[in-house]
């Protein structure tokens, strides 16, 4: 019996581990694909199919769309984005969510449906137009940054992440002399580090992957980050700003390989994050959300 029930176990996992395989590789070869494209001759992309490994690598489509200073800024935009709303992110979600952890705070109850009724309710797009516009922030930096400033589902995560953090901790250090601020930050957030580090990763990747915002409320190009580039460049098939270096004789290149670079340079940065982040990422959420 105990033979036999190794034996199922492992098949089981074998048959797992071929199936996990499969589908990474499904994953990974459309990135494969556009990782080739952006470094093939131009002979091999003409001939079409599918390309997995260059016949010859040229790095002439990132030397083009580097040299456009439309597209370095939006990547410098995104860049800035990216950095200071993650940081407000982090900033105004932990101030909110420390207070609501305090089962003695008054009103906690009311704070806390309302918050929790934004996560079923929003008022659409077109009252947070005239939301925006009222404050004065329609074309401006803090216009993608502050209309999502605060995630009601990573607050609540964060709250019970608080929640779990013994309270005789905090006593001690008050005990010692520490005001509410000095215990939040010498106390709490060390010991929250995998939850902000998750959230981190939450909160970067929105910013670093977000265009909708900008195209509502921003008109101004030079505030642009790379993704609203990015869809002129795929969607609507648009590489005016590259027509001068595409016609250069010395750079042989068709406008398929400065689109497949132009999403590599803005997909690669922001996986960059992962390494640094990954072994935090299941521990700061199961952790916030065991309690309620």
């Amino acid at each position: 019996m105990k033979k036999s029930r190794l034996s199922g176990d492992t098949l089981f996992r074998s048959i797992n581990g071929i199936l996990l395989i499969l589908v990474a590789t499904v994953t990974l070869v459309p990135f494969i694909y556009v990782a080739a494209v952006s470094v093939s001759p131009i002979e091999q992309v003409m001939r079409g199919g599918l390309i997995l490994w260059p016949e010859k690598f040229t790095w002439d489509s990132y030397s083009i769309i580097f040299s456009n200073a439309h597209f370095t800024q939006a990547l410098w935009m995104t860049v800035l984005i990216t950095l200071v709303g993650t940081g407000t992110n982090l900033v105004m979600t932990v101030l909110f969510a420390y207070p609501l952890s305090k089962t003695r705070l008054k009103g906690r109850r009311v704070i806390l449906f309302l918050v929790l009724f934004t996560m079923l309710f929003s008022g659409g797009m077109i009252p947070s137009y005239l939301v925006m516009k009222w404050l004065g922030l329609l074309n401006s930096f803090w216009s993608v940054i502050m209309p999502g400033a605060i995630s009601a589902f990573n607050l609540i995560i964060l709250k019970n992440f608080f929640q779990g953090i013994p309270e005789a901790l905090e006593e001690s250090a008050r005990i010692d002399g520490c005001s509410n601020i000095g215990v939040l930050l010498k106390i709490v957030l060390p010991l929250s580090m995998p939850a902000l580090a998750t959230f981190t990763l939450f909160y970067s990747v929105g910013h670093w992957n977000q265009f909708f915002q900008s195209i509502i409320y921003v008109t101004d190009s030079n505030l642009w980050p790379i993704q609203v580039i990015l869809r002129q460049m795929i969607i609507e098939g648009s590489t005016e700003d590259f027509k001068a270096a595409i016609a250069n004789e010395s750079i042989q290149v068709v406008p398929l390989t400065i689109k497949m670079a132009a999403i590599i340079v803005a997909t690669v940065p922001i996986l960059c994050i992962y390494p640094f982040l990954q072994k935090h990422f299941a521990k700061g959420v199961m952790l916030g959300s065991v309690k309620g």
